[in-house]
């Protein structure tokens, strides 16, 4: 019996062992870029450890950024190459494991295999060179690594991470959780379609023939956690307007951390690349600020990109219809790993595709998504000529290749030009269809290839008012009330939104109303705290008003709200309930859902915690809204003002322990760009944090927090004589030899 047990015994550590160790040597590997390239570039930072990269050639420049990006945030960059090669679920458990589906759902690696090759032969160089510089950090500091065997990596792993997370930011992950969920997508709706005039929150599924429930299924994934708001205000206004010169306000709001948290830089190069602004991990090039020309900010955008299609299948689920003739349904077995404690559990799942896209199977039939974009990755190359252009004419000629799938671009020059287009790869549809529901999946007619026109988006270039803005809304509320566009100059069939944000009621109204937008009114308008009674904020206080309060708590809860300013400005008693109570309104009216929150259930939790934590229903907002980063020597616990959508964004939150709110999404990368007559571009900037977000031990962890929430920015040293003049530290870097100086 004893030897019987030693025998199980030992089988069941040889199993341990394995899902400890089998991850990695299952996992794929790639191959390295030529080493036999030599990259030289220097590294100068100043005060607050912003890297200012230079280099004799553009892919210099990129091997360097990826080096000081490492140095400051090679924690995220190894998420972000785990999500590119599917592996995230080694490192995050069941949250990347959910990454990863989404990864072999859309064909990422597919998507990079077939398109990476027919890329411009300089854009390849500096994908590759940056692999390079990611390389050469996990060489020399193995002591970092998460995950074994997770590097080398190539520019063509770098695509493929870029393949996953676009179609995020137009809400493609939204439709894939629903899906998975058995539910109905929501969906954004523009102007009412001829011929199909209705608005709702799903529309009618078109009568198909169904079959017996399938054995195939998807994995059922939580996507509203993962699909969080992203926002973001944009302004731009022309010299007549300002009296100053062109200056263009980049707001952005994103998580403050992780894979889509900004990281600022400035990169030059001999070959003409000279751009200041800032990055998301895992990109080799900003994706937004500004040249000595020109420059532009993105807010993201709500058009209609995602098609869905009910398949036909026969008895087996092995095939659908299309055009009378029955074609097989790709299915692929896919291994996710799951990382639960020291085990990493290895998961099957199947993935499916269909000549529409990828397919999900639920139990209510098999569902196919084609959305803007798909199987495309020249935004790439069409970042990276941005980054380069030196007129107007020149930057909407790259972005009129509509390779960019999303978000809107604002954007001003040193010649006084201002420009908003509404950048959408939104699918070219045929007319005559009801594009808002569900489509039979079972004619090849209605499988589109391709954007429309760069012509049919909106745009404005120099409107009358001098001036543009852009909050998370339609682009129809942008320009003033003698320049915006109709929303019938437009096809309906685009589905651009109608919606409107408070953030943009605000901006809209305040600009509106300026004589003049200088500096000082610019200033006052980004960092306003108040709310307009309209949409849902006013549904809400109608509700409120309406509410009959069940005990004395909620009674005078319900009072202080209904005597509240509207102004988020930590001021009023009101502050820290109607804090409480907006998100959710907010984010229910932002992800289209049909009902409103009920109004005595949130009345209810927000009294409930305001009274455990802080013994009282109106303690100082600045108690309950804090910036924190932690732990550590560097660590900061500050107040905050503004609220979820307004303009000083303080959007979503995570409760600590203490009861106080985190900001985790929200005001993020602040960049205020100045061109004066007869001056060189000048620009300032701030992140809520510091350079080095990950590195507690920096003093650049967090030097940045007390400019954000005292509402002040940084200069930025664009120009090399002033980077050179303000250096703390200086550095060579290269892949053959390391070479460092200090100053």
């Amino acid at each position: 019996m004893l030897r019987i047990g030693g025998g199980v015994l030992a089988l069941v550590l040889v199993v341990l062992v394995g899902l400890m160790t089998w991850e990695p040597f299952f996992a794929r590997e790639t191959a390295a870029p030529s080493t036999h390239r030599t990259y030289r570039a220097e590294i100068l930072r100043s005060d607050y450890g912003v890297p200012h990269i230079y280099g004799e050639t553009d892919a210099d420049v990129a091997y360097g950024v990826a080096i000081a990006q490492s140095e400051d945030d090679f924690f995220t960059l190894q998420d972000v190459v785990a999500m590119s090669k599917g592996r995230y679920g080694a490192i995050a458990g069941p949250d990347g494991a959910q990454v990863d589906y989404v990864y072999y759902l859309l064909d990422a690696r597919g998507t990079a295999e077939r398109q990476y090759g027919s890329l411009p032969a300089d854009t390849r160089a500096i994908f590759d060179a940056y692999a390079t510089g990611l390389n050469q950090y996990a060489e020399e500091n193995p002591d970092e690594l998460k995950l074994a065997g997770l590097f080398p990596v190539n520019g063509e792993d770098v695509a493929a991470g870029f393949a996953l997370r676009q179609p995020f930011f137009f809400g493609l992950a939204g439709v894939i959780g629903q899906l998975s969920d058995n539910k109905p997508p929501r969906r954004e709706f523009g102007p009412d379609i001829p011929g199909f005039p209705r608005e709702g929150s799903g529309g009618d599924e078109i009568e198909v023939e169904r079959k017996p429930a399938q054995t195939a299924r998807a994995m059922p994934l939580p996507w509203g956690e993962m699909a969080a708001l992203s926002g973001s205000n944009a302004f731009a206004v022309a010299p007549e307007k300002s009296g100053e010169g062109t200056i263009l306000i980049s707001n952005s709001h994103q998580p403050l951390e992780g894979g889509v948290a900004w990281y600022e830089m400035v990169v030059e190069s001999g070959e003409g690349w000279h751009f200041t602004g800032a990055n998301f991990p895992g990109s080799p090039f900003p994706f937004l600020g500004h040249n000595r020309t020109l420059g532009w900010t993105n807010t993201v955008n709500r058009p209609d990109m995602v098609d869905i299609y009910e398949l036909v299948l026969n008895e087996d689920g092995t095939q659908y219809r299309l055009d009378g003739e029955w074609r097989d349904l790709e299915a692929r077995e896919v291994t996710l790993p799951v990382k639960l404690g020291p085990l990493v559990l290895p998961i099957r799942e199947t993935v499916y595709r269909s000549v529409h896209g990828p397919v999900i199977v639920n139990d209510n039939g098999a569902f196919a998504m084609r959305y803007g974009g798909i199987d495309n990755i020249d935004q790439l190359d069409a970042y990276y000529r941005l980054n380069k252009a030196s007129t107007l004419e020149e930057w909407q000629a790259i972005l009129s290749r509509m390779d960019v799938p999303s978000t809107n671009f604002i954007y001003g020059d040193a010649e006084g030009n201002i420009a908003m287009v509404y950048n959408a790869a939104i699918p070219d549809r045929p007319e005559g269809h009801d594009w808002r529901g569900i489509l039979p999946g079972d004619r090849s007619d209605l499988i589109w290839d391709g954007p429309v026109d760069y012509a049919a988006i909106p745009k404005y270039v120099n409107p009358a008012s001098g001036w543009l803005m852009n909050a998370n809304n339609t682009p129809f509320r942008a320009a003033g009330p003698d320049s915006d566009l109709s929303p019938d100059s437009v096809s309906p069939y685009l589905g651009v939104e109608l919606k409107q944000t408070n953030r943009s009621r605000r901006a809209w109204k305040l600009m509106s109303e300026a004589g003049r937008l200088d500096n000082d009114t610019l200033r006052r308008i980004k960092y306003d705290t108040a709310y307009e009674r309209e949409g849902y904020v006013a549904d809400l206080w109608d509700a409120l008003e309406q509410f009959e309060p069940g005990d004395a708590d909620l009674g005078e809860a319900r009072r202080i709200l209904l005597e509240w300013d509207f102004t988020a400005d930590n001021v009023g008693p009101g502050d820290a309930l109607a804090l409480l109570m907006i998100r959710d309104f907010m984010s229910a009216e932002y992800q289209n859902k049909a009902e409103a929150p009920d109004v005595a259930t949130h009345l209810r939790k927000a009294v409930d915690h305001l009274q455990e934590h802080f013994g009282r229903l109106d303690p100082p907002m600045s108690e309950l809204l804090r910036l924190r980063q932690d732990p550590g020597l560097h660590a900061v616990d500050l107040p905050l003002d503004g609220g979820s959508d307004t303009l000083r964004a303080s959007t979503t939150w995570q409760v600590d322990p203490d009861g106080r709110l985190r900001l985790v999404h929200g005001d993020s990368f602040i960049q205020w760009v100045e061109w004066r007559p007869g001056e060189r571009v000048r620009s300032r900037s701030v992140q809520p944090f510091g350079a080095a977000i990950t590195r507690p031990d920096s003093p650049h962890f967090t030097d940045q927090a007390t400019l954000f929430v005292q509402k002040k920015l940084k200069p930025v040293h664009f120009w090399r004589e002033d980077a050179l003049a303000n250096a703390r530290s200086r550095k060579i870097v290269t892949n053959q030899k390391a070479v460092t100086s200090r100053n």
